[in-house]
């Protein structure tokens, strides 16, 4: 029974597989900002999303996330007025060995023979509690980002939480 593709990669197997030096090629990173908004102030509110569990959490997922926060935050509260940041980089290298499927299929792959797989993708690897998206923010725009990193979160195969860092005090 084959698993799902999104089942197989969050789970966290093995030794991290890095080292592009020796690889045929590596997919290109699909995150194309880590840093949005304003990046000039300091803002006085920080809101953390942080994952639950160790996971691994693939680059299409990761900027899936970033354009959900950052779509909600550019329109409800202006590119001026928070800073959003994405804190992990997808470092491990995902391998599948893909097996033929159809007629005639059992003469054309070769199986588990030379199953050493081919790239198709990269992920960030994170522990629990580990910090995933950060937004600096005004007072007035706490409630916006407070949604963003929740739309955000859908998009990772993972619970988890918003935390607010700082300026708890100005939050009405």
């Amino acid at each position: 029974m084959a698993r799902k593709p999104a089942v197989m990669y969050r789970q966290v197997k093995g030794q991290a597989y890095t080292r592009r030096k020796y690889m045929g090629g590596v997919p290109n990173n699909r995150i194309n900002q880590y840093d949005m908004g304003n990046l000039n102030t300091d803002f006085p509110v920080v809101l953390t999303l942080r994952v639950k569990n160790h996971v691994q959490v693939r680059h299409t997922a990761l900027e899936a996330g970033r354009i959900a926060a950052n779509r909600l935050l550019s329109k409800e509260v202006g590119t001026a007025n928070y800073h959003l940041k994405v804190n992990v980089y997808p470092h491990i290298v995902l391998r599948e060995n893909k097996l033929a499927t159809g007629a005639g299929a059992d003469r054309v792959s070769s199986g588990m023979r030379n199953a050493f797989g081919k790239n198709v993708g990269t992920a960030a690897r994170m522990s629990s509690d580990q910090t995933i998206m950060t937004i600096y923010c005004n007072p007035q725009g706490f409630k916006s980002a407070k949604i963003a990193l929740w739309k955000a979160s859908m998009k990772y195969p993972t619970p988890c939480y918003v935390s607010i860092e700082k300026g708890k005090e100005l939050i009405v």
